[in-house]
């Protein structure tokens, strides 16, 4: 998203949509390339947002990890003594022992 989103980039990103009308779509996408977001505006009031792409996938990515942990967060509200399975048992399970964790490389983000 947008580092800092003050008065005065809200006011530059307001697009009127007359400015589509008169053919200058082509600048307006540039536009948002080079500021992220802008308004466009119908009869003095937002019609829309048009955002780079990466900025909408940030944003949905943002979303779905924020419904994730309700989710996490809503499970663990509710969750039992009974409800945990021990590491013993689902090592056991898969067949794998703690040496073979012990050399395995894990990436972090």
């Amino acid at each position: 998203m947008p580092d800092k989103i003050t008065v005065s980039s809200v006011l530059n990103s307001l697009v009127p949509i007359s400015r589509f009308n008169k053919g200058e779509a082509n600048k307006i996408f540039e536009e948002v390339r080079e500021a992220g977001f802008k308004v466009v505006l119908k009869n003095n009031t937002p019609a829309c947002v048009l955002l780079k792409p990466e900025l909408y996938e940030q944003m949905l990515e943002t979303i779905e990890e924020y419904r994730l942990l309700l989710e996490a967060e809503k499970r663990m509200k509710n969750a039992k003594q009974e409800d945990f399975i021990p590491q013993e048992k689902v090592l056991s399970e898969f067949g794998i022992n703690k040496a073979d964790l012990d050399n395995t490389d894990v990436e972090i983000e």
